[in-house]
């Protein structure tokens, strides 16, 4: 069992930056892929960024040059930094981890950003 807790979500104005955390309950970046998701209201859970089982990183062409995740081995946590942020960027954040092994999927409990005037 992985349990992810995310923080450091909140309300920026359009342009601004915010950075989420993604701590793991355990050292799992050996066999998990992790990546951040997002769902806006009345829309479906989307793909906002993740590592690929190569270690690659992968973005959402909506936040391409904009967003950038990393990872701190150590730490055990995951990281998306948000900047020159939008009104559509306005979302629930998720952390999701994959099992690459069993395939089993961790969720976090999501953190709220908004971006707002």
């Amino acid at each position: 069992q992985v349990q992810l807790v995310e923080s450091g979500g909140g309300l920026v104005q359009p342009g601004g930056s915010l950075g989420l955390s993604c701590a793991a309950s355990k050292n799992i970046f050996s066999i998990y892929a992790m990546g951040w998701y997002r769902q806006a209201p009345g829309k479906q859970r989307e793909l906002v960024a993740d590592f690929t089982r190569g270690g690659n990183t992968n973005y959402a062409d909506s936040v391409k040059g904009r967003f950038t995740i990393s990872r701190d081995n150590v730490k055990n946590t995951v990281y998306l930094q948000m900047n020159s942020l939008k009104p559509d960027d306005t979302a629930v954040y998720y952390c999701n981890a994959v099992n690459i092994v069993t395939g089993a999927v961790y969720w976090g409990q999501g953190t709220q950003v908004t971006v707002s005037s």
